[in-house]
């Protein structure tokens, strides 16, 4: 056997047999075992992952983030103009609302069925979801075909999304998490600026239907497979995946398919598919117009998500599910899981308030050519992007997140307030304020959002880092509708009065009929008026008004976010998958093991992984409980020692 195992790097899995209470952590005894198939497949490959090998796994999904990121940008680009040559622009809200409830709705699904039936499994449905949505809206004739297609590529393109984030968890070590789950988001720093040009060069030479990556997206996974697969190779030739079924030969057996209802909890997903679509379609469709909230299709599927849906869905899940796909008990813990969540839902809330209107107020209030306010607009993604990789290399460093996540929403109040002062003028002084409250938000935006991530995938057990990675990112799409929601209603309901107002002080002639016409085509009045003319200058009047009071809910907002995380732990993340006491389970250090787990601390992989093939002999090491982390402070229970076997170093 290949004798190439490094010792200095502590095992990412350790072998090791848990005496544990099932019952107390919320889970049944399975014909599975005690953890998913699809877990222990990962473990299993993991394990074989040697640093190089590693390396080429994050190049591919540098490649398949940047493929999916890309045509994700531009995607948009040509469904606005797809609509607009089926005859059918009116409908562009309602196609983009329901891939946003797609995208929420199918977190969850494809986390729980990843569990079970494997990473790479999903992984590959995800990428055939993806390429047939994109053949079917690239060749659609009509509304109906495009906006079927439009869901089908978005599950694909939210599993695909999903996925790699955990792969990226499965494969990392608490302390390296923060830099490599960065690697997905790295492609913004080119795509931000480059996406506009690739879309008009598209549009100009062909049709827009050539321009969805039906084809390229598929060939971009190829080396991500290649690198899995052969990991998987490698872990089967050594006998690691001998005891775990395959997903084929699960499908293959009935009677293990009552077994699979029950562990992906199938009636849970639909229950809270439910619920996304009942509550989320009808706030994001409705907006901020008074009237359509009146309307019974608004009214009755709210009723339905918040009387019925809603209550069924928490019933069935701690009431009668064997396996929930949402463990409400983890909730419990409310600074290490629900409080990451409330970050997520109110990040996004707040920075739609902003977000959601900037262009408009960027190409009237301030005059900037379209060129120029797209760019102002990508400033926070590429500054949260850029501040975000080199937070992750200091984490590597000093282990801890807490000061640096609450700075970072202190930032994101700061530059709400910024964002107040500076929200229209002609000037340069002007664009220069609010292009210097974009970067702060940015930098704000690196210092948290991933970090809070990390945060709530370190307090769970491996078994469920799908299922929270996923909740995690679905409060952001809930976050995004709450925040629309409230963007729409201020922006609906106080720009056409004070339009009218400003009309009318700066002596415009029929100031109804301009005020509406500008409230339905700001951009129209952008190219009849220039500035210093009483219309333009009566319309930058009414949209720095408006906005400021987009920006004081946004920082009303920002502060709740500031209290959020201050309820975070500050646990010290090691070399291993989560926190050695997850979900209140402790893995004790011996005193004649401390040693040797400080020489481990000091010879660690760039990844903090195991190595790649068993050694002969069999030595202790344990990870130490973090500095700063109480074990018995977990909601759920007392922290119970697991019984630990030796593990093969």
């Amino acid at each position: 056997m290949n004798k190439t195992h490094h010792t200095g790097d502590p095992p990412l899995y350790p072998d090791q047999e848990i005496s544990k209470e099932i019952e107390r952590q919320g889970d049944d005894h399975t014909a599975f075992g005690d953890k998913s198939p699809g877990v222990r497949r990962i473990e299993a490959i993991a394990t074989c992952f040697t640093t190089w090998h590693k390396w080429v796994l994050f190049l591919s999904v540098f490649l398949v983030a940047y493929s999916y990121g890309l045509d994700g940008t531009v995607r948009y680009t040509y469904q606005a103009t797809a609509l607009s040559d089926l005859k059918t622009s009116s409908q562009l809200s309602t196609v983009t609302v329901v891939r946003s409830v797609v995208a929420a709705a199918a977190q969850p699904a494809f986390a729980k069925i990843s569990d079970y039936f494997g990473r790479v499994s999903i992984l590959f449905i995800s990428v055939i979801f993806y390429a047939v949505g994109s053949i079917v809206q690239s060749t659609a004739k009509g509304l109906g075909a495009f906006a079927g297609g439009a869901v089908i590529y978005q599950f694909g393109y939210t599993g695909a999304q999903l996925l790699v984030e955990v792969l990226i968890a499965d494969v990392t070590s608490l302390r390296s998490r923060l830099f490599f789950s960065y690697i997905p988001a790295m492609p913004f720093i080119i795509n931000a600026w480059v996406s506009g040009n690739i879309a008009s060069a598209v549009l100009g030479a062909t049709t827009w239907g050539w321009g969805m990556w039906a084809i390229i997206f598929p060939a971009m996974t190829i080396p991500l497979f290649g690198s899995l697969l052969e990991a998987e190779w490698r872990a089967s030739r050594r006998g690691l995946l001998k005891d775990i079924p395959s997903p084929l030969r699960t499908l293959t057996q009935p009677s293990l398919w009552v077994e699979i209802f029950w562990q992906i909890d199938l009636v849970g997903l639909i229950l809270l598919a439910a619920v996304f679509g009942l509550i989320l379609v009808p706030f994001t469709l409705a907006g901020g117009v008074s009237n359509t909230w009146k309307a019974a299709h608004i009214i009755a599927p709210l009723v339905i998500g918040f009387v019925v849906a809603l209550p069924a869905f928490v019933i069935w899940e701690t009431k009668i599910a064997r396996h929930p796909a949402v463990p409400f008990r983890l909730f419990r813990d409310t600074r290490m899981v629900l409080a990451p969540i409330c970050i997520a839902m109110l990040l996004n809330t707040a920075w739609y308030t902003q977000g959601d209107y900037l262009y408009y107020t960027l190409t009237l209030a301030f005059d900037r050519d379209i060129t120029s306010a797209t760019r102002v607009q990508n400033i926070y993604s590429f500054c949260s992007v850029v501040v975000g990789v080199a937070l992750g290399l200091v984490i590597r460093r000093v282990r801890r997140l807490k000061w640096f996540i609450v700075a970072g929403t202190l930032l994101f109040v700061l530059a709400f307030g910024l964002l107040i002062r500076y929200r229209g003028g002609f000037s340069a002084h002007d664009f220069a304020g609010l292009v210097g409250a974009e970067v702060v938000l940015g930098i704000a935006g690196g210092l948290f959002p991933y970090p809070t991530q990390v945060m709530i995938q370190s307090a769970v057990q491996h078994e469920r880092t799908a299922t929270v990675t996923s909740l995690y990112l679905a409060s952001y799409s809930i976050g995004s509708a709450l925040g629309n929601t409230i963007a729409a209603a201020i922006w609906n309901n106080s720009m056409p009065k004070h339009l009218l107002n400003a009309f009318t002080r700066y002596g415009v002639s029929d100031p109804a009929t301009i005020a509406a016409s500008t409230f339905a085509s700001p951009l129209a009045l952008v190219a009849a008026y220039p500035p210093g003319t009483p219309e333009r200058e009566a319309a930058s009047e009414a949209y720095r008004e408006v906005q400021r009071y987009l920006t004081i809910t946004g920082i009303c907002l920002s502060t709740l976010l500031v209290f959020a995380s201050l309820c975070l732990r500050n646990p010290r993340l090691g070399d291993q998958q989560s926190l050695p006491d997850a979900e209140g389970f402790t893995v004790p250090v011996l005193p004649s093991q401390e040693k040797s787990t400080h020489n481990i601390d000091q010879a660690h992989s760039p990844t903090g992984t195991a190595g790649n093939d068993e050694h002969d002999n069999h030595i202790q090491t344990h990870a130490p409980v973090p500095e700063g982390y109480d074990p018995g402070s977990m909601e759920g229970g007392t922290s119970k020692t697991n019984k630990i076997m030796a593990n093969k170093v």
